[in-house]
């Protein structure tokens, strides 16, 4: 079921505030030549992050809505300046440059950025855009089918805490779908279901050195109660649920149900940031049919791990993360 579009909350920029953090991200790229990130670059962004504005850290702050999201609007984007958008993440290169600074300083206002050793070449700010071949696939780089409702990275029990989609090009107002587990109503017998840890998360498609890991994928819960309340782990397309009991697969159906049922679908316009609350909400997108003629949608994305938050079970540093290393801009 595709939701019908809905309002986000938006926190809107004002001009000092885009100017302050447009300049900074320009002086930063010029310095370096690059947004590839490398040791030195990270460390700029580190010292300009800590001197922005109080302003841009208050548009910053924690998710503070049972939605589990926000958009963040009005950063400049030309469309005839930022090229086409790119078949690949392999082909972007510095596609949109300023636009990898920029996220990662809002990133490490918002927390730590983090990146991955398996994933597009360990690159802190990925390129999502449609490719060739990959229609079909459960991954950002698929089109044509539904991009299922999932915790982003749900097998690693190092993933983000939240996750930042920057649009660069959207003409055909193609929506990323978006369900809060807090909005659901289940009976206390599913969620007790739900809260044993019956059912591994498989390394999605995008990790395929992960998916040939060698070791027992550890079993893990889909839902708990955090010091701040209920939290979810939910990837279905690589949860092995036949192999489960069935009133187990009768509960996670039920929660199937109630994410579609409470699921918004946000169109984000070029300039938009939608940040998600990795913990509270899935995320998937809508099915569109590609082009391939450097108009297609293209989003910028960013994951944040946020220090010291305690919303995950203890038991997850205990897991192997299937062989992956998530790699923390500022350890």
């Amino acid at each position: 079921m595709i939701p019908a579009p809905a309002p986000a909350p938006v926190r809107e920029l004002g001009p000092a505030a885009i100017d302050e953090l447009t300049r900074a991200a320009q002086k930063i790229l010029d310095e370096f030549g690059s947004s590839a990130t490398r040791p030195e670059l990270l460390e700029r962004v580190a010292e300009t992050a800590a001197g922005l504005s109080e302003t841009i850290r208050h548009h910053c702050r924690p998710v503070d809505t049972e939605d589990g999201l926000f958009v963040l609007r009005g950063l400049p984007l030309d469309d005839s300046e930022i090229g086409p958008s790119p078949l690949s993440w392999a082909t972007a290169g510095d596609s949109g440059a300023v636009w990898d600074v920029q996220l990662l300083l809002l990133a490490t206002v918002m927390g730590n950025p983090i990146a991955w050793a398996g994933q597009q070449d360990g690159r802190f700010v990925h390129n999502i855009v449609p490719s060739p071949g990959h229609e079909q696939e459960q991954t950002g780089a698929s089109s044509t089918v539904l991009l299922s409702p999932h915790t982003e990275d749900a097998f690693h029990p190092g993933r983000a805490h939240l996750l930042m989609l920057g649009c660069m090009r959207n003409h055909d107002k193609i929506a990323t779908t978006a369900a809060s587990i807090r909005k659901v109503e289940l009976a206390p017998s599913d969620l007790a279901l739900l809260s044993g840890p019956e059912l591994p998360i498989l390394p999605d498609d995008a990790y395929t050195e992960a998916q040939g890991f060698d070791g027992a994928p550890p079993k893990v819960p889909t839902v708990w109660e955090s010091e701040d309340g209920l939290t979810l782990r939910f990837d279905p397309a690589y949860t092995p649920l036949d192999d489960a009991a069935p009133e187990h697969r009768a509960a996670y159906g039920r929660l199937e149900e109630e994410l579609a049922r409470v699921s918004v679908a946000v169109s984000l316009e070029p300039g938009d940031v939608l940040v998600v609350d990795n913990d509270l909400v899935v995320h998937g997108r809508v099915p569109f049919q590609a082009r391939y003629d450097g108009t297609d949608r293209w989003l910028k994305r960013a994951s944040v791990r946020v220090p010291g938050r305690r919303t995950r079970p203890a038991a997850e540093a205990d897991e192997h993360g299937y062989g992956q290393a998530a790699i923390q801009a500022y350890a």
